[in-house]
């Protein structure tokens, strides 16, 4: 890396070792970015302490790949003592953006969620811009389905218009405004639309004219050609055969239908030819546990809670079928579906999942879909997956890896950065 860098990308995200797509597609950010000429790629996250304490699922920290040559990692430290209650992590993020802000290097910022980061953002370039010093700064802020199920949706529902513009006011001050998926930005306006109702605001109509989608980048690298010699030996080390198993791989909460895919593996005839493997961790493991137990069907399933990022691809290919049948609930809504796109990226079985949110976006038609809550139509999924000939399971896995590959983090970062050069452009211009 240059010791004067002339031009930096920040990503403020929360990265590894959480568990959660975006953290990914901040990998892949900041990788596409070093490979497009970028000199210098940070970015800021949070303490290892504080993510454990928050109770953040979060992956092996002996598993967590290193970040591409010429990215930096943050973790600033909080600000304050125990006379501060709160807020003393995100003032440290906060001051350090500002210090990235005024050190006379062009910066293009992203934040991936809008609360707190994007508010973090927000406020560093208004304190960086009235310290008197240069700034050149162009922001990009993405909005996830939780920014809005989690934040702003629970604000309308309690009233509390002052709390609902701070997070939009703070995403709607970004030079490029986007969404994960069509559905995400049709529910940001939804919610937008309800706060208009509620207290005369504007909001929705500042979010149809603003706000655009970029799908999440992913490493479509990491998951084409892999090895056959590597697949045998992360199947045998796991004691799996290829097609011998349905996988599911993701955070274990609610939303995303665990507990009916054990029911429906327990109604299904593969249940005595397969096992199901179920990969992750998430607040409701110890639940999931206990109901797999009482299933019946206890010794035809295991948990692996110690999956990292190498491994992963292994396990998506020898699957007989990858399946996320995930539900909407108030908390959480699927938006994109990130791992559904990793696994057909991965090849192998084909993908059983619901139309939820932008799922749909994410697998197009190149998936087993089967209806929320639906344990039957789970079951008839897992043994039409389980019993396709090769031929037809072949065509299944071209059509759905040509599908996702619209997703490949060049051409996602390329369409994005696009707008960031027609932001630049027009404050030129405005100038």
């Amino acid at each position: 890396m240059n010791s004067t860098p002339t031009n930096r990308l920040v990503l403020v995200v929360r990265a590894d070792p959480v568990i959660c797509g975006h953290s990914g597609e901040a990998r892949n950010l900041a990788e596409t970015a070093m490979e497009r000429g970028f000199d210098e790629v940070r970015i800021i996250t949070w303490p290892i302490d504080r993510l454990v304490e928050a109770g953040l699922p979060l992956k092996p920290l002996d598993g967590v790949l290193d970040y591409g040559p010429g990215i930096v990692v943050e973790r600033p430290e909080p600000v304050g003592d125990y006379r501060v209650p709160d807020g003393r992590y995100l003032a440290g993020i906060t001051g350090r953006l500002v210090e990235l802000f005024t050190d006379g290097v062009p910066t293009v910022c992203m934040s991936l969620y809008l609360s707190p980061h994007t508010i973090a953002v927000a406020d560093a370039v208004r304190v960086a811009e009235g310290t008197g010093l240069a700034v050149d700064v162009v922001t990009i802020a993405e909005a996830v389905g939780s920014d809005v199920t989690n934040v702003v949706r629970a604000c309308v529902a309690q009233g509390r218009l002052g709390a609902a513009a701070h997070v939009l006011e703070a995403y709607l001050s970004n030079d490029v405004c986007v969404a994960v998926s069509e559905y995400t930005k049709a529910l940001i306006i939804a919610a937008a639309e309800e706060i208009d109702v509620q207290h005369g605001t504007r909001y929705a109509a500042r979010c149809r004219a603003l706000v655009e989608v970029s799908y999440p980048a992913i490493d479509s690298h990491a998951y084409l050609d892999l090895e056959q010699a590597k697949l045998a030996e992360t199947l045998a080390a796991r004691r799996l055969t290829k097609d011998g198993y349905v996988l599911f791989l993701s955070r274990l909460a609610r939303a995303k239908g665990v507990d009916d895919l054990i029911t429906g593996f327990a109604m299904s005839r593969a249940r005595d030819s397969t096992r199901l493997v179920i990969a992750g961790r998430g607040p409701e493991a110890d639940e999931l546990h206990a109901f797999a137990a009482a299933s019946g069907i206890g010794d035809r399933i295991e948990f692996l809670d110690d999956v990292d990022d190498a491994e992963k691809p292994y396990l998506m290919a020898g699957a007989a079928a990858y399946a996320l049948p995930s539900k909407p609930r108030p908390e959480f809504v699927e938006t994109f579906g990130i791992a559904l796109v990793e696994k057909m990226l991965a090849g192998g079985g084909p993908v059983i999942t619901t139309i939820t949110g932008g799922i749909g976006e994410a697998v197009g038609e190149h998936a087993m879909i089967v209806d929320v809550e639906d344990p039957v139509g789970i079951a008839a999924a897992i043994d039409r997956a389980v019993t396709m000939d090769p031929d037809e399971r072949h065509r299944w896995e071209q059509r759905a890896r040509t599908h996702a590959l619209q997703f490949d983090r060049a051409a996602v970062f390329d369409r994005l950065f696009a707008r960031v050069d027609a932001a630049r452009y027009g404050r030129a211009l405005a100038s």
